[in-house]
């Protein structure tokens, strides 16, 4: 245990006094994906103090193939990602703090986080998350790290509230396509590359070392084999309402907040009530056996039905459902079911 972190140590850059910095620090990571599940580990790693998990998702099969926390065993019990992520991170380093949580990371939940973080990695393929993200980045004076990566194609960036742009500076003037992995797939290489460049870029600020921070936007297609990285300096705009002179923070306001979305790179649409419910899963799943063959957990049930659809109920409330791509069919299903 006393030589842990001695390679780490070793790099000037970091040393003792680094060392200890990092194992005070609180680290969030939004989205536990291919980019959450390397950077979670790559942090534990490290010796972070503090690792808090956020995501919304269960393991499947098609994940085992670039999710480097997950094990078969978890895709054939669908395990959430979180609470699998942090039973595999408490193996690796016992003497982090692991705070894992199965839920969306809705604005209700990510603010009482803020005051006490010191950076948060963007680890979400959504981006009304990542706006909210941004948002309470700017309010509560938290540096984040964008990330993303679709196909061979990879893209971060670092924002620091105060000095640089922030993601709406930025999409003013960056495209961002409309890709995904379920449209053109993903290769586990471009997700390694993301992440390393994040957790580069986390561990700088968690020594006290920004002076070293890439101050460019970086992507790259490792396939192609192009990379570029181009300074965003005069993206800056002081009348942007999320990081000017005179911020309102609009995505943290209720109504900018979504309630049904299609999933990124999944035929499933996410339903999420206006309040949280709490699931008696052994009345559920009574009720729901008419409707199809019914799988539970101690997080999820789970009901086949007809036509290839699939519901999904956490326990917090929200149901996925599985087979369609239209909200208002998924609206039909859900309410058909749960009321």
């Amino acid at each position: 245990m006393k030589d842990r972190y001695s390679r780490q140590r070793l790099f000037n850059k970091i040393g003792e006094h680094g060392q200890k910095q990092i194992g005070r620090k609180h680290v969030l990571v939004v989205g536990a994906g291919a980019l959450g599940s390397a950077s979670a580990e790559a942090l534990v790693r490290a010796g972070v103090g503090k690792l808090t998990l956020i995501d919304r998702d269960y393991v499947e099969w098609s994940n085992l193939q670039r999710q480097q926390l997950y094990s078969e065993r978890d895709a054939e019990e669908q395990t959430p990602k979180a609470m699998a992520a942090k039973r595999r991170l408490e193996q690796i380093n016992s003497d982090v703090h692991l705070q894992a949580w199965v839920a969306d990371a809705t604005m209700d939940l990510l603010e009482p986080l803020f005051p006490e973080l010191d950076v948060v990695i963007d680890a979400t393929d959504n981006f009304d998350i990542r706006f909210i993200l941004n948002d309470l980045s700017q309010k509560y004076r938290v540096p984040w790290i964008y990330g993303s990566c679709v196909g061979s194609y990879g893209a971060s960036f670092t924002i620091l509230p105060g000095q640089t742009p922030c993601l709406n500076c930025l999409l003013k003037q960056i495209p961002i396509g409309g890709a995904t992995c379920d449209t053109v797939g993903i290769i586990s290489p471009a997700v390694q590359v993301v992440a390393s460049h994040q957790i580069a870029e986390a561990m700088k600020i968690l020594v006290g070392d920004e002076a070293a921070l890439r101050n460019s936007y970086l992507s790259f297609d490792l396939w192609n084999n192009q990379y570029n990285s181009f300074k965003v300096d005069r993206m800056k705009d002081n009348e942007c309402p999320s990081c000017g002179l005179a911020p309102t923070y609009p995505y943290l306001s209720y109504e900018n907040q979504t309630k049904m979305e299609v999933l990124c790179g999944r035929d499933t649409v996410q339903i999420r009530p206006a309040s949280l419910k709490q699931y008696d899963f052994k009345q559920l799943e009574s009720q729901l056996q008419q409707h199809g063959k019914v799988k539970r957990n101690p997080y999820l049930l789970s009901c086949q039905l007809e036509n290839d659809y699939r519901l999904v109920v956490f326990k917090d409330g929200r149901s996925f459902i599985h087979g369609t791509k239209n909200i208002q069919e998924a609206k039909s299903i859900y309410y058909r079911l749960l009321g």
